[in-house]
């Protein structure tokens, strides 16, 4: 009966610690299965353990991103709600359509910049060999170009190229790159840029040709494509980056135990290796994701307006 009732008290014991165990929220404000959406699987379970709660990834995609912003803007600040954020997502979006129910700035605590990946441009297998290529061929005839739809940094990037270029490259929108990667790899598009790791495999295994990187230097997993600016074209730059928020407001040892968590977690061999392998480099302190942030809204709100782009 003695040992019955300790193994009892034990249960009881172990169960209460379960059911009191914390439950944390990365909100990806996109469907499943994207980008941001994987990102958030590989660093939530090293994270639950770090932080001593059980951490679930909860997709919240729609407008653009701010649907899942504006549930992390509006949640108890108490780091039991958490958002992963792309650049797209919450600088280009708001940009383009001006939230009302958050501010992109106000309404966040930045904690972590987890990384940044370059966009690269690419063409079908039997396209330009190079951008010098490519640019002549686009000048004395009629080209496209493929994007996610208007307003997403394909679309961005894309006319970023024409103006630094003196082009006039048709865009064609579509409805995410998926399609627009199929109709390229079918002869129907002459040219898109996407993200690193969305590429890449097409890259490797010829079903593409990359032809130069829009960003500050060269991946080591492409090393022998050239960056715009080496190129000519050092204003033609597109980087997205990942980073993680909470409400504004939230307390000052939350967010720090957060941040901490989180640059363990990315120092983990493991994810190290996973992150290196999606191109992704550069992550950021608190305080110099602030910075870069302070730099990029008025910066992508120039750029954009120089260019006319419009969102759908």
């Amino acid at each position: 009966m003695k040992r019955l009732a300790i193994s009892m008290c034990a249960a009881a014991l172990l169960f209460s610690a379960q059911a009191s165990a914390e439950t944390v929220k990365i909100i990806v404000p996109f469907a499943a299965g994207g980008p941001v959406d994987q990102l958030a699987r590989i660093l939530a379970n090293d994270l639950g353990r770090l932080l001593g709660a059980d951490v679930i990834v909860e997709d919240k995609g729609g407008a653009g991103g701010t649907i899942g912003s504006e549930a992390v803007a509006r949640a108890t600040p108490d780091g039991t709600t958490i958002l992963l954020a792309s650049m797209g997502s919450h600088v280009i979006s708001p940009t383009l359509r001006p939230p009302g129910g958050y501010h992109p700035v106000k309404s966040f605590d930045p904690v972590m910049m987890v990384g940044s990946v370059p966009s690269l441009l690419v063409v079908g297998p039997t396209g330009a060999s190079t951008l010098k290529e490519l640019i002549a061929k686009a000048k004395t005839q009629s080209m496209t170009y493929g994007s996610a739809g208007p307003g997403t940094t394909m679309n961005i990037a894309g006319e970023m190229l024409n103006a630094a270029a003196g082009l006039k490259v048709a865009h064609v929108p579509y409805r995410g790159a998926a399609p627009a990667l199929t109709d390229l790899m079918g002869g129907h598009l002459d040219m898109l840029n996407a993200d690193f790791p969305v590429l890449l495999p097409l890259v490797k295994a010829g079903k593409i040709k990359a032809l130069a990187i829009y960003g500050a230097e060269r991946s080591p997993l492409l090393p022998d494509v050239p960056t715009m600016a080496e190129l000519g074209l050092p204003d033609v730059v597109m980087e997205s980056w990942y980073g993680v928020f909470l409400p504004a407001g939230t307390p000052a040892p939350i967010h720090d135990k957060l941040e901490k968590a989180l640059f363990a977690v990315i120092a983990l061999p493991t994810v190290k290796e996973r992150l290196a392998a999606g191109g992704m480099h550069g992550a950021l302190d608190s305080a110099a994701f602030k910075a870069r942030l302070a730099k990029d809204f008025p910066y992508w709100q120039a750029t954009i307006q120089r260019l006319g782009i419009k969102a759908d």
